[in-house]
């Protein structure tokens, strides 16, 4: 089964704008479109080769961290229910509508005109170095999300704060315990959010040009890497403690390195 999906789909009217249709929408309708899809599909290969943040191809949000943490959140909740998960598209060299020349302009991509990375991308780089045992995780809340993934020598905590438009949000303390582990080697944090890994704010410092130099470029690029920062750790009695603040619309990813693989346990 091949289907595609926005969380736009079906929800107000087509007259409304893009934030009008999102405000009407819920947090994690895909996961509830792609269970749906699960069962329809009576043990089928289901495939999603569509799907974005929403069905506007001038969307700014496609530019922004908001996009980040969406993709984020909106892949590991489907990825249990499904055999190839499309995200579209992976540039603004895109022919279905006619070609800006505005470098952020909210299309679709994870790459923008100069194939320089918009949050969107480093959110799958992010999602590209995890590994496949997920730890179980304790704690609910009504924005923030948080997923362990364990590999041999190293366990990475990846959470997300996400709220739909004109719904509320803040920035939240999250504090996290590993337990049944041994002492870190090292603990370093990525971040996406208004001041890590996005060269749209740095392109709006500039004044927004429309057409960039090559030295603008390579400057944007710079400003759209994740950046490893080292990130304090209490241990004792075997559980090691982390506290962050995490931003809205934000994704920060805590990585917990040891000599050898050592966490059973998780609770945030």
């Amino acid at each position: 089964m091949s289907t595609h999906h926005y969380p736009t789909d079906a929800l107000g009217n087509e007259d409304q704008d893009t934030e009008t249709q999102l405000s009407n929408s819920r947090r994690s309708i895909l996961r509830e479109q792609v269970q749906a899809t699960h069962r329809r599909a009576r043990g089928r290969p289901a495939y999603y080769t569509e799907w974005n943040t929403s069905s506007n191809p001038r969307d700014p949000r496609h530019d922004e961290p908001y996009a980040a943490a969406f993709i984020v959140k909106t892949v590991l909740e489907a990825s249990d229910l499904v055999e190839g998960y499309s995200f579209w598209t992976f540039s603004d060299i895109f022919e279905e509508n006619y070609f800006p020349s505005v470098p952020f302009h909210g299309g679709f991509g994870l790459l923008n005109l100069h194939g320089i990375a918009k949050p969107a991308y480093r959110a799958f780089e992010l999602l590209h170095r995890l590994g496949t045992d997920r730890l179980l995780v304790d704690g609910l809340h009504e924005t923030a999300d948080a997923w362990v993934i364990r590999k041999p020598a190293a366990v990475t905590v990846l959470l997300v704060n996400h709220a739909l438009p004109r719904h509320p949000i803040e920035t939240q303390q999250v504090r996290v315990r590993l337990t049944d582990a041994r002492a870190p080697r090292r603990v370093y944090v990525e971040r996406i959010d208004e001041d890590h890994a996005n060269a749209k704010r740095l392109w709006r410092e500039m004044g927004e040009p429309d057409y960039l130099s090559a030295s603008e470029v390579e400057r944007l690029q710079e400003a759209s890497r994740l950046v490893q920062e080292p990130h304090p750790w209490k241990y004792g009695d075997r559980v090691i403690h982390l506290e962050l603040a995490l931003p809205p619309q934000a994704v920060a990813a805590v990585t917990v390195e040891f000599a050898e693989q050592a966490t059973t346990g998780a609770a945030a």
